[in-house]
This record gives C-alpha cells, structure tokens and sequence, in this order.
C-alpha cells in the first residue's frame, strides 16, 4: 500500500452522471450526485474526520429512482434536491415532487418532503438504501475502498440504525435516526408506516390530494463509542445551527465589491462564501478559525495553503491569518523524527485524522515534509504587523517565528551554502517539498525529472521574506543589533540568488538547484513568485516578466507551470503544464510590484475570465491548452472544487488591482490602483485595517478613500520593488 502522503497515482472521480454536488462544513463533507444519492462503488459518501461514514443513501419511491430536476446548493454546508417521480403507464408528467433538503456538519440531517399534485391521495412506498464502509479518505480517493479490514455490525433499535466497525483497538460507527411523518400536519389520512432493516428503511406512507408528507433522517457519527451529535437536529431551527451563524457573521465582515464588471463581482462574492466555507474551528479553540485546503481530498490543515491563502485573503480577513498562525505555531516541531519530517521550528506540511479519537486538531496525525511552510509563516507574521492587527497577538508568536528562522539555518540549509533544500529523511516522505510537491514536478529543461535534495528559487524568495519581516520586527522593538543582522541575510541572499540561479543564456531563474549546485535550467512558473518578494534584482525583472508573459508560458487563460517549449511539458499533467490559480495570481501580483502594470492586468483578467467561465469558481487547477485554440478553459479531471487558494486568488488579483499595501506600525499605507478600462468603475467597501473599515473607489482615474486610522499617511504611488516586504 503506497504512503497516504506520497500516493502519485489515478485519483478516482468525483463526478457521477450529471455531475456531483459537494457541501462542506469544516471537516465533514458529502458529494452525492445530483439527484442527491449516495451512489455505492463510486467516491460518493459522507465523511467526517477522513472516515467516510455513509458509503451508500439511496432513495426510491415505489421501487423506481427518481428524475432529478435541479440541485439548489445555496449554502455551503447545505442544498436542496428537487425531483418527481418517474411517470408511469404512458403518462406524460407526474404529480408527485420529492425535495431533499441536506444539511451537513459532524454529521447530516436530511428532510424528506413528498408533494402531491394530484386531486385525489395517494399511497407510495419510500425506501432509503443504506450502507457504511469506514472507509479511510485515502482508500476512497485512490480506488482502494473495497471490503474492509475489521468487523462491521449492524442493529436495529427503535426508530435507529447503528452500523458499527471495529478494527483491533479502533472503533467508529454510525447511528441513522428517523423521524418520519413526526411534523406532517395537513389533515387525515396521510400516517405512515415505518420498517428498519439492516440496510434499508422502508416508509409506507398516504400522500393527501394537494397535501404533503414529510420525514428527517439524522446521521450521527460515533467515534470510539462516542457518539458526536451532528450541527442540525430534526425538529430544530436551521438559522440557529453553529455553520449558520459563522457563515452569517462571516458574511457581514466580508467587504463589498460595487463595479461595472459583472464577472470581478460575482467571482469576488463567490470566492469569499468559498473561503467562508472552507474555515476549520478547533474545538480546544473555539475562537480561532484555520483554513481547510480544498474539498473532497484535503479538508483539513495544509501548512503551505493555508498561510498562502491567509495572506490572499488579508483584503477580507486578518483574523484568519492569525488563526492559521496560531493554529500552525500550536503543532510546530519540536522533535527529529524521520518517520514524520519532523525538526525543531519546522511548520507542518499535512494533518490528518484517519483513527483520532476526538474532533479536535490534537487529535490528528502531522507530516512535516515541506521546504516552503516555515518562512512562509514568517513572512505571513510580518505582514500581518504590517496590517495593524493587535500588537500583543503578533507578539506572542515572534518567539515560533524565531524557532521557525533558527529551523532555516539549521536544518533548512543543511549544507550550509546559504539556500534551503529538501531531502526527504525516508521513502515515506514527499520526495518533492515545494509547492509543485508531485514526483516528476520539478525537471530540467530537456524533460528530465530532478532528485532531491534541490533548492527552489521560490522557496530562497520566501526566505528572503521571512529575514526582512523578522529585521522590522526587531527594528519596532529598538533591538538595532538583531535588525541589522537580518537585513544583512536578506542583502546576503538576494545577491548569492541573483548570482547562482541567474541563466545568463536563457535570459531567467533556474527553477532550482539540484544536489550538485547544478541549475534545474527548465522555464517554469516559480520565479513568478520571486517578483512577488522582491528578491529579484531590478536589472532581470523585464527579462522574467518577458518568459512568463510569452506565448510558451501565458496561455491566455493563466501562467502555466512549465513552458510548452520544454521537455516534460503536458497540459492537464498536475504541475508540468497545468494553470494553477493561484499561482498565477502571485505571479500578477510580482508583475505589479515591479511595475508591468498592463502584463499584470492582463493576467488578473485572464482569472476572472477563467472564473466567470467556469460558473464563478476558480477551481484547484485546470489545463494549459491555449485560449486560441479553446474558447473554454479544460478542466482538470481531479481538480478540487472549492479549493482554499483558488478561491482567495481573485481576492489576491483584487489587491493587485488597488495595489493596496498598509505599512501601519511606519504610519504608510500605498495605494495607486491600475483599474483597466475592461473594470470600469470600482469600489470596495470595509476592507479590514488597523481596526478601521477603510473604502476605496476608482473611478475615471480618481481615487477616493475613506476610513483611513488616524496618524496613516496615504502614499499614492506604487510601492517600489526594493521596498521591505
């Protein structure tokens, strides 16, 4: 059995026939098809905590499936399948609708509601069809769901199915409970009549003429005998359920985009109600919210993620940056263990909570394998100083900043030529540990697959980063000695980069560093990122912006990950070809901090194009065909759908439009927006600041701001590329 955290192969399909629906709330998800099913054999099911709990929720009425009529998915965490029944004996059209209102967290309650049409009553049978595997969320997503390893019983008990599974010491379970015809209230003769089998609940049931029978199932998920009681009861008000109100809080702090441009708006809105979505809270913390990484396959905490999409998301949120810092600080390492990549100061690359024995995030198992997680959290603190959030939260993390730092030097850079690698300690780790963390990811230009241990040239640019945040830190404490120290490292770094991964021939960055010093000379999108810290020097920067903007790399649609030129090039390859939103978001945003303004506008619109394409989402990835050749962009098969730094991409592009970059403990705040003429019009209102609600509108080349904090001076030209980050 390969490695949870190293599997490389054939992921299996969401999809069912018509499509599938998804609905997440923090670690519990649900797809089902579009009628609402549960479909068995497939990757359809419930799942709580990486443990599909419902493998199969099938629904008949009088033995036949339904016609499924739309699948309203207004919320998150909940939607609405409309149906009929299928009509008979040479009728044209039914008289009875089926809606299935689904509600899902650490848990799910459905409601059944049949309808009648017809002038006369009528008598149907209802059958759900029910079944569990506990399969692990691994097993599911690499085909291996098949019989399980341990024992699974079933019971029936009044009103309730327990399927239960054991496996030596480990035990989960599930308890179906049925309230059916408990609120029907629409005169005689419409009672039913309930039967529980092992796999199947059967409902006979009197439908009035121009009436309605209605029914609520609650999925309550056990864990080690416990039973977790789900967020929405039968019998119990929906508004009142705990995602409610954090969705409704969420969405009243999220700030308002007003513009001539349907498309920014809507995939904006969108992209806010995604991350709303995506948000964990950990039950030992209630208060913090942390970032999930994307549903089906990985909600749960990613280290890299959740501090890129943070830092996107700052224009919505700060408090979510301190979430997933604080959260992130909580599981810093703190032991060598080769098994995990664990090393003192290192942030976590995955966790995960197959067999965890609570709901909450200690309760999950950590791998650390990940070069770019450590100063990305550096720089992710520093930022958020720089944003005004209280003085004395950001404080009380500079001390894992520093275990984060002293990680770079000691086990970071190894070898001590000044760059940090990634080598992982066994076969069970990730043998690439960037952000392109796929087997054949990283290659040479003639196609040929890199081997560790490598030095990426974004991950020298994140460090450079985190040594510049941590000099400012010390410059506000007055700590001179410490502050000169790090601007020295950055100063250090940033002409050995320069030097060492600089093709002089090829006119760009090596992607990296192989264990040789030998340059990885392939044409990839990673140097993007290092116009996005400012460690490229000035005199380079139009030759970069010139590779990532020419045919071979800019698809119109977005940057891919590999030039078409190169060998190993492959449009719906997962890195080697393939357009990642967000990465081509940081890439805009590198691009306007070095002041290509038109190239960074038209990448910020190739995504929200891209965006308004695909219904309003932005998904994990999608292929590098080209727009000339497509009018669509193509999907990637196993593309996650809502996806945490997709969905915080076109916020990201929001900011590059604004260049909107605060400097509050220096009393600064740039602001130079490049609306382009496609924009027209554009204000946004309440973007969080120092904790101000700060608006800013552009129109017709006038800027207007209100709510600026007292004492912050407004610079209105772009910030310079040498500006600290």
């Amino acid at each position: 059995m390969a490695s949870p955290w190293t599997y490389s192969g054939q992921v299996a399909t969401i999809d069912a026939a018509g499509g599938a629906v998804t609905l997440v709330d923090e670690s519990t998800f649900a797809i089902s098809n579009r009628a609402g099913d549960i479909v068995p054999g497939s990757a359809n099911g419930l799942f709580v905590r990486d443990t599909r709990v419902l493998s199969r929720l099938e629904l008949r009425i009088d033995g036949k499936r339904l016609q499924p009529l739309a699948a309203l998915n207004l919320e998150p965490f909940s939607a609405t399948f409309v149906s009929r029944e299928a009509p008979t004996g040479g009728r044209a059209d039914s008289t009875m609708m089926v809606f299935r209102a689904r509600y899902v967290g650490q848990g799910m309650r459905e409601d059944l509601t049949i309808e009648n049409f017809s002038s006369e009553a009528t008598i149907c049978l209802v059958e759900v069809f029910i079944d569990a595997d506990f399969a692990d969320l691994f097993a599911v997503k690499e085909g291996r769901a098949g019989d399980p390893d341990g024992e699974i019983t079933r019971v029936v008990d009044d009103r309730c199915l327990i399927i239960s599974y054991r496996r030596g010491a480990m035990s989960r379970g599930v308890q179906l409970r049925f309230a059916a015809g408990a609120d029907n209230a629409n005169g005689p003769g419409h009672n039913s009549v309930l039967r529980i089998s092992e796999d199947l609940v059967a409902i006979e049931v009197m439908v009035p003429a121009h009436g309605r029978w209605s029914g609520c199932m609650e999925v309550v998920p056990v864990i080690e005998s416990t039973a977790i009681l789900p967020r929405y009861r039968c019998g119990q008000p929906v508004e009142r359920a705990t995602p409610t109100e954090r969705l409704a809080q969420w969405r009243q702090q999220v700030p308002h985009v007003k513009t001539d441009h349907d498309g920014l708006r809507n995939v904006v809105a969108r992209s806010a109600e995604d991350l709303g979505a995506l948000r964990i809270f950990d039950p030992d913390f209630p208060a913090r919210s942390v970032i999930a990484a994307g549903a089906p396959w990985f909600m749960t905490v990613f280290g890299r993620d959740s501090l890129i999409t943070a830092w996107m998301a700052l224009l919505v949120s700060p408090d979510l940056a301190l979430g997933v810092l604080q959260t992130l600080a909580r599981f810093q390492g703190a032991d060598v263990n080769p098994r995990t990549d664990e090393q003192p100061g290192r942030i976590l690359h995955e966790m995960r909570f197959g067999e965890a024995a609570s709901l909450s995030l200690g309760g999950g198992s950590i791998y650390y394998g990940t070069a770019d997680a450590t100063p990305l959290f550096v720089m992710l603190l520093g930022e958020l100083r720089r944003w005004g959030l209280a003085r004395e939260l950001v404080d009380e993390l500079l001390p894992n900043a520093d275990r984060a730092l002293d990680w770079i030097d000691e086990f970071g850079d190894a070898d001590g030529d000044g760059y940090v690698e990634y080598h992982r300690a066994t076969d069970h780790g990730l043998e690439n540990q960037g952000w392109k963390d796929s087997w054949d990811g990283i290659r040479y230009a003639d196609g040929t697959v890199a081997r560790a241990p490598i030095a990426l040239c974004e991950v020298q640019a994140y460090v450079y980063g985190a040594y510049l945040a941590r000099a400012h830190f010390a410059n506000e404490a007055g700590e001179f000695d410490l502050y000169q120290r790090y601007r020295q490292k950055a100063a250090d770094l940033k002409v050995a980069f320069n030097r060492d991964f600089w093709l002089e021939e090829r006119g760009h960055f090596a992607v990296g560093l192989d264990a040789d010093k030998k340059p990885i000379d392939s044409l990839a999108s990673n140097m993007g990122h290092c116009l996005w810290t400012g460690i490229v020097d000035e005199e380079k920067a139009q030759a970069v912006a010139r590779h990532l903007m020419s045919p071979d790399m800019f698809s119109g649609w977005g940057i891919r990950t590999l030039s078409t030129a190169n060998g190993g090039y492959n449009p719906v390859s997962y890195h080697c070809g393939s357009v990642w939103p967000h990465d081509t978001a940081i890439i805009a945003a590198g691009l306007a901090r070095y002041g290509f303004e038109e190239a960074a506008q038209r990448v910020v619109i190739s995504l929200i194009d891209t965006a308004v394409a695909q219904g309003g989402r932005l998904p994990e990835l999608f292929s590098g065909l080209d727009r000339s050749a497509l009018s669509v962009p193509v999907g990637y098969p196993t593309s996650c759908s809502p996806q945490a730094w997709s969905a915080a991409s076109p916020l990201l592009c929001l900011r590059t439009l604004l260049r909107f970059d605060p400097w509050v403990p220096y009393g600064k705040t740039w602001l130079a927006p490049m609306v382009p003429p496609e924009i027209g019009s554009l204000k946004v209102e309440g973007i969080p600041l120092a904790g101000s609600r700060v608006d800013v509108e552009v129109e017709n080349g006038s800027v207007r701001v209100e709510g600026l904090p007292e004492g912050i001076e407004l610079i209105e030209t772009p910030r310079h590329p040498a500006t600290a980050v």
